[in-house]
């Protein structure tokens, strides 16, 4: 059984992003969206996990960040994305010059 931990990213009224680690190294993302009576979740995880590890990590999710916050909630809708990270972009990438963050 493989142990995980998430470090929150950031927060809002509505929503929580999280960075998933297993061993202090991040295999996936979690975003979750609070509206009035459903939690959505989008889940994106490395290539390497399992559909067993997957599975602890949706439960994980339901029963310590979801059901943390302490609302109300008819229903929990988890989209799972599983792949590689491809890289992390910000605005300053797209302002170096030529449009592809290359300053040269």
């Amino acid at each position: 059984m493989a142990e995980f931990d998430f470090e929150r990213e950031v927060r809002t009224p509505y929503s929580e992003a999280y960075t998933i680690l297993e061993e202090d190294r991040p295999v996936g993302r979690i975003d979750i969206h609070f509206t009035y009576n459903i939690v959505h979740v989008t889940l994106a995880v490395d290539e390497s996990l399992t559909q067993e590890s997957i599975q602890e990590i949706i439960d994980a999710i339901d029963e310590d960040l979801v059901d943390a916050v302490g609302i109300s909630r008819e229903e929990l809708i988890i989209h799972v994305f599983q792949g590689r990270e491809t890289g992390v972009f910000t605005d300053n990438d797209f302002d170096r010059g030529d449009g592809n963050g290359s300053t040269d």
